[in-house]
């Protein structure tokens, strides 16, 4: 009994130390496989310790033997045995790899643990459907390729519209020679006409993704065809055939002529019947020596998917028949037309018709509706056109209408010149600090470019005179190329008049139909977040953006069916922004379990009058954001190493990413000079369900230059879940102010611009710099900022302020000549004189010789308009406009004071720099 005892207690020390887990990867991944063991404290002696890992019966890795041996393409750590943990890598986890690794430890001789883990791999499929043509009513073989997916088996299924036409069935597929599976899924259908538009989609099932691939048939419609002759006067003259060919789909055709077995040559046009297919007639004459050899005559008709050529054949003999009565009876029949023609004429002009009722007859037109597009999107041309037959349409003109406002061409306008409202007068030159060159104008007088008012863009075209299908006449196509705006073109309509040049009657007039602005949605991934009061409930939400019409639908499926959404903005009507556009979203619950099993997958379609297919995103499973604490560092020893640790938190997947990198000068602006190497990641290590933490170390011997520099190092951390890498930044020392001129710099140009300069140097970290200007009272001021590293390695911060000072009252009469100034900023012909200058930018001098000559009246209109453009303009040189007002006790103007407050953290109260403008530059005002 006591023996059985002693057994039963041997097994269980055996199942409790023997483990068993299952690990999946995808192809050319690392994975780690674990074995930690509990040391006790006097285990811990790495010399008595025997590691060995095993795969399938053959040695992986091994420590304590005669050699330490590790297989190629594994990596472990034996640092870390101390510590309990003998787990080992697998670099570029490959089909070849997979089978039960088993981990042995022994300790003193005496095996302390045991432990199983079986790996295999797990590749999803790629899926492609090729496209291909289709006849209508016959039986078609559509494919689906499901390619590099392991292991098998994989599901396919296909619907139609969102409905199944086929369930789901289970493919095993073929093995390739690299080890992974292919198979291809077949679908037999029938296409009928309501096909030609409808969405089918093949949907694929594999136990690593669930994948659809949706597309639409091409589907050829077989014609018909019937082939006539047009009557001669003699069977020595050419025979004319045609070949009717009607109700065929798609547009391109080819049609072939034969005779006695011989292709003959042809070249023709298509027409569009009402319900979307084509029709054509194709012509053939026959010279007389090929009409007298007689014979069979066919026309053979090919279109794309038809693998047998559509053709239909007569006889000569029964097409022309050898008859030269009939053919006398209907020469004779068109002379008696032709004389009964002629007489007629005769009466007509021998009563008095005269040139003027023929001038007129000569001058009636045929103008058709306006010709809309299909889909006007915002931003995307769109295009409208009307035709006109008639003929005389070479004096024909037309006016464009937006409503009832009339629509010019600005397409010309807009450009470059145009984005440069500036004035084209003689320039002064004045020299600033560092090298820079002003120009100011000598004059604010000058043509201006044509204002683009506020219509938008238009391109207006004329085709014409072309050839006309009716006889003697001509067609004109006149059409006007747009861009969509909701806030020009929402509700309105186009309408076009036509009339004669130089005539004021309007002979028609042709008014559009209302057309809807489309825009499509611009749609977010699905954002996966835990509820606050629920934390088992996991809330995932997707929005869309910049649509219209406001109409929008958010159908969520997964896995089991579709789901419903707790919380829409689709339902209601959302309010649109200042463009028009419109913005909803869509919000979906689900239990956190199912979103931690990796199995249930969610997606969200959208759907929206101005797409062609619905917008689908997919969940990418469960997520959790990584917290990352700030660097935590040791103190400098005297060997100037310094170890720098970053702990990141509460993250999942596991798959976590470090990189370290160095400052360049220690600013927070600045930009990362290199990468360091020797970063150790310790983890990720699960503390909870689905829950990891990682420790991310770096060992730094610093180097003089770097602390003189007073640079520093940045630790980033890249996750899945995240949609830019989180930054943790570490300084070498603390806060240095800068170097900070006793005076401020001035220039004056003699047009009243002044541009006001300083020079900062060296400083941690960034100053902050304020312009003011004023009398009695100071107010801000625009200025501009640029950063450099001088010759002497030290950081300099140069600021640049320009002002312009005026007396004039803003009352009604000068509101023309202050846009004008408004408007105008600071040109250079030389903008910077050191080209790798940076920041600063001068709009360059332009000249119109096109318009010199321009009234008052234009020029304010350019102004106002260009006062826009310039304030966009972030590289420009910002010219602040003062207005100083009259002292009424003194009389005289106000003296202008300009100061510059300068804060920084080393600083305990803020620096200031002061000008003032002199006494003798200030003249008393009547």
């Amino acid at each position: 009994m006591q023996c059985k005892v002693l057994i039963f207690v041997v097994l269980l020390a055996l199942i409790k130390h023997v483990s068993l887990a299952e690990f999946e990867a995808s192809p050319n991944t690392n994975i780690t496989f674990p074995c930690n063991v509990s040391l006790n404290e006097d285990q811990r002696d790495v010399s008595l310790m025997k590691v060995k890992w095993i795969r399938n019966g053959s040695d992986v890795a091994s420590f304590g033997e005669t050699a330490t041996m590790i297989q190629n393409g594994f990596r472990w750590d034996n640092k870390t045995f101390i510590n309990g943990d003998f787990s080992i890598t697998l670099l570029k986890a490959s089909l070849t790899l997979q089978g039960v690794y088993e981990c042995t430890v022994i300790y003193n001789s005496s095996s302390i643990h045991t432990s199983n883990v079986t790996f295999s791999i797990t590749a999803p499929p790629s899926l492609t459907v090729p496209q291909r043509w289709v006849v209508l009513g016959k039986k078609a073989q559509i494919e689906c390729h499901a390619r590099g997916y392991y292991p098998p088996p994989i599901s396919f299924s296909w619907t139609r519209n969102g409905k199944e036409i086929k369930p789901l069935y289970q493919v095993e597929g073929e093995q390739s020679s690299d080890g992974y599976y292919a198979a291809t899924a077949n679908l037999a259908y029938y296409p009928s006409q309501e096909d030609r538009n409808a969405t089918f989609v093949c949907k694929v099932l594999h136990r690593s993704s669930y994948q659809e691939r949706d597309f639409q048939l091409n589907i050829t419609f077989v014609p018909t065809v019937k082939l006539s002759v047009m009557s001669s006067a003699s069977n020595k003259d050419p025979l004319t055939l045609y070949c009717d060919v009607g109700r065929f789909y798609p547009e391109t055709v080819s049609v072939s002529w034969f005779q006695n077995g011989t292709a003959l040559p042809d070249p023709p046009a298509v027409d569009q019947n009402p319900d979307g297919t084509y029709k054509t007639r194709h012509f053939f004459t026959l010279s007389p020596e090929q009409r007298q050899q007689r014979g069979p005559v066919k026309c053979a008709v090919t279109l794309p998917g038809v693998e047998n050529s559509v053709n239909v054949s007569e006889d000569l003999e029964k097409l022309d028949p050898q008859n030269e009565t009939a053919a006398m009876n209907k020469s004779a029949k068109a002379l008696v037309s032709m004389m009964c023609i002629s007489i007629v004429l005769v009466f007509l002009l021998c009563f008095g018709f005269s040139w003027r009722r023929r001038d007129e007859k000569q001058k009636s037109l045929t103008v058709s509706g306006i010709i809309l597009p299909p889909r006007v999107i915002v931003g995307q041309k769109g295009r409208v056109s009307i035709s006109i037959e008639g003929r005389r349409v070479d004096r024909v003109q037309t006016v464009w209408f937006l409503n009832d406002t009339p629509i010019s061409d600005t397409s010309l306008i807009g450009t470059s010149m145009s984005n440069f409202n500036c004035l084209y007068t003689p320039l002064t030159t004045v020299h600033l600090p560092y090298g820079l060159t002003l120009t100011s104008p000598a004059s604010e007088k000058g043509p201006l470019l044509t204002s683009r008012g506020k219509m938008g863009y238009y391109k207006l075209h004329t085709q014409g005179p072309l050839h006309s299908s009716r006889s003697g006449t001509q067609q004109l196509i006149s059409a006007l190329t747009f861009i969509p705006q909701i806030s020009l073109h929402k509700g309105a309509v186009f309408k076009c008049q036509v009339s004669y040049i130089g005539k004021d009657k309007i002979v028609q007039e042709r008014v559009s139909e209302k057309f809807t602005i489309l825009s499509p949605p611009e749609v977010s991934e699905i954002q996966l977040t835990e509820t606050q009061n629920d934390s088992d409930v996991i809330s995932m939400k997707v929005s869309a953006s910049h649509f219209h019409p406001d109409v929008i639908t958010f159908r969520w499926f997964c896995q089991g069916g579709e789901l419903s959404p707790v919380a829409s903005e689709a339902s209601s009507s959302p309010r649109p922004n200042a463009e028009g556009l419109f913005s909803a979203y869509s919000q979906c619950k689900l239990p956190r379990g199912e979103l931690e099993k990796g199995a249930t997958k969610v997606w969200v379609k959208v759907h929206h009058i101005a797409l062609k297919h619905p917008i689908a995103r997919e969940s990418r499973g469960f997520i959790k954001r990584p917290c990352v604490s700030e660097i935590i560092s040791s103190d400098v020893s005297s060997s100037q190493t310094a170890t720098l640790g970053c702990e990141i938190t509460d993250f999942y997947p596991p798959n976590v990413s470090v990189t370290w990198l160095s400052l360049r000068g220690g600013e927070e602006d600045d930009r990362e000079e290199e990468v360091i190497e020797g970063g150790e990641l310790w983890g990720p290590i699960q503390i909870q369900s689905r829950r990891f933490r990682a420790t991310a170390s770096l060992e730094r011997r610093l180097i003089h230059q770097e602390k003189e520099r007073r640079g520093g190092i940045i630790c980033r951390v890249d996750h899945c879940s995240l949609s830019e890498p989180i930054e943790k930044h570490w300084r070498y020392g603390g806060n240095v102010p800068p170097h900070i001129p006793s005076s401020i710099s001035v220039c004056w140009s003699g047009e009243g611009v002044g541009v006001f300069s300083i020079l900062l140097k060296g400083g941690h970290p960034k100053p902050k710099l304020l312009w003011t200007v004023g009398g009695p009272t100071f107010l801000p001021l625009v200025s501009s900022e640029t950063e450099e590293i001088g010759d002497d390695g030290m950081r300099e911060l140069k600021s640049v302020c320009a002002l312009e000072r005026s007396t004039t009252l803003s009352d009604p009469a000068n509101q023309q000549l202050k846009k004008r100034r408004k408007g105008h900023q600071i040109k250079t012909k030389v903008a910077v004189a050191d080209p790798d200058t940076k920041g600063i930018e001068y709009i360059d001098e332009r000249e119109d010789e096109k318009n010199p000559d321009k009234d008052e009246e234009t020029i304010s209109e350019e102004y106002e308009e260009s006062d826009t453009e310039k304030e966009d303009d972030p590289n420009a040189l910002h010219i602040n406009r003062v207005n100083l007002m009259k002292d009424p006790k003194e009389k005289m103007k106000v003296r202008l004071q300009v100061c510059l407050e300068i804060t920084h953290p080393a600083l305990k109260l803020p620096v200031y720099r002061h000008w003032t403008e002199p006494y003798e530059e200030i003249s008393p005002s009547a």
